[in-house]
C-alpha cells in the first residue's frame, strides 16, 4: 500500500524539484516507510532517486511513497523499471494472487529478482498489455510509463477501492492518490463543482463517476484505465473493463449455492491474509466482519488475531454485546474505541484534510478511531467488511428493492407473503416497505411528487435554488429505469456508485494512519457469483437479509451473529452528539465563509426547530457543517 503521483509538463520545461517533494510529503502517511522519484526527458534512460534534486531535466516525473507489506528489502522499491528500461511503474494496492501469476509468468520464461507483488504487476503488463487486468486479483491503481511508445497507461481497481485522481492544469498534467497533493500545484483552481455541491446537500452522494466537489480535479472511475501520449495527453477517455454481468443466472439449489459460496469467501480471505507484517481485523459485530474475523480463525488456527472495535456510549445503537461473542469465539485479543463529541470537534479539522472532500455522517470519524487503535497496536494490515452490503441486500432499502421485483414480475401471491413476512424484521412496517417499493416502480414525472410527500424534497428551502439554477444544475437525481429484477439492478447500482463513497473513507481513514486496509468480500470471482444467484437466495421470503451467506458461515460463525435481524454497523448517536455541541453547531453555521448554495439564515432556523423537536433530524445537518469546515479548509470558491 502506497501513495502515487505523475506529473507531466506539456511545454518540455524542467519539472521543479521542489513541487516533486511537496507533493511526496503530502502522500507521506500513505507511506512513511521509503520514497522515490523517476524523471525522464524522453530521449535518455529514466533516472531514478530518492531525491528529486538528482534529476537532471525532466519534464516526466513520477513519485512514490511506499508502506512496506510485501518484500520488506530494497528489492520491493519503487518506482520499478523493467530489466529492458521500456517499462515503469508506480503502484499503489496488493495483487493477492501475485505468487500465481508469478508461476504463470516463470512457466514463459520471466525471471523475478524481487518477491514483491509490483514486479509481477509489472512483468503481467509488460506480456499481456490491457488483458492483464481482468487476470488481477486486488486492489490497485498504478501508472505505467512506457518509454518506447510515449505514453503512460494509469488503471484503478474493479470497485474503486484505491483512488486515483487527475488534472489539467496551466502547463502540464497531473495525477495523484489523493486530492489534497494535486492541491499542491501552483495556479490550480479551488472552484466548486455545482452540480457534485447539489448531490452532496440534497442526495447525499459523493465519489461517484469522474467528477468530484472540485470542479478542475477528475478522479479515474473504478474498472477504467486510460492511455494518452506524452505528446498529446489531452485527448483520452477513460475505458471500462469490467462490470457486473445481469444476465447470468446460474440454476443450482440453495444449499449448493451456499457450499460454493463458502469455498468462494474462504479462498478470498485466504489470499488476504498474505502479508510479510502482522494482520488484525475491523470488528462491528455485525455478520459481514464477524465472518471475516471467524474465517481468519477457521484458516489459521495459531494466528494471533488483534479486533478493533467502535462501541458507542448509547445503548440503543452500541455493538458491545456482538463484539465480545465474536471475539471470545475467536480467541483474539480485542481493542475498543468510545469517542465523544467533544473528541470529534477536536479532531474535525484533521479528519476533513484526512477525506479530503466531504463525507456523509459522523460515523466516519467512528471509523477514524478504529483505525488510530490499530496503529497504536502496531498493526499495519486490516481486514474489513465493506462491501458485503452492496451484494448481499444488507441495508432495509433492498427489502423495498425485493418486494418492487416480485410485483415488476407478476408474483403479486408472493409479494403480499414477502410483505407480511418482512414487515415483522426491526425497524420495518408495512407502510415504510410499500414506500420504498413503490419507489422503485414510480414513473420518473411522479418522483419528485412522491419525495415532498415523505420530506425529501429535491429543492428544500434552506437551499438556494436560484444559484444553482444559475448554475446549470439539474435539481433532481439521475432518473433510474428498472426492469424485471429491480433488486439486482439496485445492487449492481450502488455497487458500481454508491459503494465507492465508501471506500474512499476507509481509504483515507486507514492511510491516514498508514494502515493497509483490505476488504475480502470485494473480488470478481465472488460479486460474479453472487449475481449469478436467484434474488431469493439473497433475500429470503421471510425478509432474511444475506441468506445463502448466513447458509454458507454456519459452522464457521456463532449462531448468535448469524440469526441476527438487526443492523447497526458504525451507528454513531449523531443527534445526541451533535445536540451536546450546539454552540459548536451554532459557531459553525455562523462562519464568515460564504457557501452561496445555501441559505444560512433558514439553516440556522432549521436547526434550532430540530432542537425544539419541531422537525426531524436526518444527516442533512452534518453535511452543512462538513462542507462549511471543508470549505474554509481548502479555501473552496464558490463565484464561477
Amino acid at each position: 500500500m502506497c501513495g502515487i503521483a505523475g506529473i507531466l509538463k506539456l511545454d518540455r520545461s524542467k519539472i521543479d524539484s521542489q513541487l516533486l517533494k511537496s507533493v511526496s510529503s503530502s502522500l507521506y502517511t500513505r507511506g512513511p516507510d521509503d520514497l522515490g522519484f523517476l524523471g525522464w526527458s524522453g530521449q535518455s534512460s529514466v533516472q531514478l532517486s530518492r531525491n528529486p534534486d538528482d534529476l537532471q531535466n525532466c519534464w516526466v516525473g513520477l513519485v512514490h511513497r511506499r508502506l512496506s507489506i510485501l518484500d520488506l528489502s530494497e528489492a520491493g522499491w519503487q518506482p520499478m523499471v523493467t530489466p529492458d528500461g521500456r517499462y515503469a511503474i508506480v503502484f499503489n494496492g496488493e495483487i493477492y494472487n501475485y505468487l500465481e501469476l508469478q508461476a504463470e509468468l516463470k512457466a514463459l520464461g520471466y525471471t523475478f529478482h524481487s518477491h514483491s507483488d509490483t514486479e509481477v504487476l509489472l512483468t503481467a503488463y509488460a506480456h499481456w498489455g490491457t488483458q492483464a487486468l481482468n487476470r488481477l486479483v486486488g486492489m490497485f491503481a498504478f501508472a505505467i510509463l512506457d518509454t518506447q511508445k510515449h505514453s503512460i497507461f494509469i488503471a484503478r481497481d474493479f470497485f474503486g477501492i484505491k483512488p486515483l485522481y487527475y488534472t489539467h492544469w496551466h502547463n502540464g498534467f497531473a495525477f495523484a492518490s489523493e486530492i489534497k497533493a494535486l492541491l499542491e500545484f501552483p495556479g490550480l483552481n479551488h472552484r466548486i463543482n455545482p452540480q457534485r455541491l447539489y448531490d452532496y446537500l440534497c442526495l447525499g452522494l459523493t465519489d461517484q463517476g469522474g467528477e468530484t466537489l472540485l470542479a478542475d480535479i477528475q478522479q479515474l472511475p473504478a474498472a477504467h484505465y486510460l492511455e494518452f501520449s506524452l505528446d498529446a495527453p489531452y485527448k483520452f477517455d477513460p475505458v471500462r473493463y469490467w462490470q457486473v454481468n445481469l444476465n447470468q443466472r446460474l440454476e443450482i439449489s440453495f444449499e449448493e449455492a451456499a457450499e460454493k459460496l463458502r469455498e468462494l469467501f474462504l479462498n478470498s480471505v485466504q489470499l488476504h491474509l498474505r502479508s510479510d507484517v502482522a494482520v488484525g481485523a475491523a470488528l462491528s459485530g455485525g455478520i459481514d466482519s464477524s465472518s471475516i474475523v471467524m474465517a481468519m480463525r477457521y484458516l489459521e488456527p495459531d494466528l494471533e488475531i488483534h479486533t478493533f472495535s467502535y462501541l458507542a456510549d448509547d445503548p440503543k445503537v452500541s455493538e458491545e454485546k456482538w463484539v465480545k461473542i465474536v471475539s471470545k469465539a475467536a480467541n483474539s485479543i480485542m481493542h475498543t474505541t468510545q469517542p465523544t463529541p467533544t473528541q470529534l470537534v477536536e479532531d474535525l479539522n484533521h479528519l476533513i484534510q484526512v477525506q479530503d472532500e466531504p463525507f456523509g455522517s459522523t460515523s466516519i470519524y467512528a471509523q477514524h478511531r478504529v483505525f488510530r487503535l490499530a496503529q497504536e497496536a502496531g498493526i499495519k494490515v486490516m481486514l474489513d467488511g465493506q462491501g458485503a452490503d452492496e451484494m448481499l441486500g444488507g441495508y432495509s432499502g433492498y427489502l423495498g428493492a425485493r418486494l418492487a421485483s416480485l410485483i415488476r414480475q407478476g408474483q403479486l401471491g408472493k409479494a403480499t407473503q414477502f410483505l407480511q413476512k418482512a414487515s415483522s424484521l426491526p425497524n420495518i412496517s408495512s407502510l415504510k416497505l410499500l414506500l420504498i417499493g413503490g419507489g422503485f416502480l414510480l414513473p420518473e414525472n411522479l418522483q419528485g411528487a412522491a419525495r415532498d410527500l415523505v420530506g425529501k424534497s429535491f429543492t428544500p428551502s434552506w437551499l438556494n435554488t436560484t444559484w444553482f439554477t444559475e448554475q446549470g444544475v439539474m435539481l433532481a437525481s439521475a432518473p433510474q429505469n428498472y426492469k424485471q429484477e429491480v433488486f439486482w439492478e439496485r445492487l449492481k447500482h450502488d455497487l458500481e456508485n454508491s459503494l465507492i463513497s465508501l471506500l474512499r473513507y476507509e481509504d483515507r481513514n486507514s492511510m491516514a494512519f498508514s494502515i493497509e486496509s483490505r476488504v475480502p468480500f470485494l473480488t470478481p470471482a465472488l460479486v460474479n457469483f453472487m449475481f449469478s444467484l436467484p434474488e431469493e437466495y439473497i433475500i429470503a421470503p421471510d425478509g432474511t437479509s444475506k441468506a445463502v451467506f448466513r447458509r454458507a458461515m454456519r459452522g464457521i460463525v456463532p449462531d448468535a451473529i448469524l440469526n441476527r435481524r438487526d443492523k447497526i454497523g458504525f451507528a454513531t448517536p449523531e443527534f445526541s452528539w451533535l445536540t451536546t455541541l450546539s454552540p459548536w453547531v451554532e459557531e459553525v453555521l455562523h462562519s464568515k465563509q460564504s457557501i452561496p448554495a445555501l441559505k444560512i439564515y433558514l439553516v440556522e432556523r432549521e436547526w434550532q426547530e430540530i432542537l425544539k423537536g419541531r422537525k426531524p433530524f436526518n444527516f442533512r445537518i452534518w453535511r452543512w457543517l462538513n462542507l462549511i469546515r471543508w470549505a474554509e479548509k481548502y479555501a473552496v470558491k464558490f463565484e464561477l
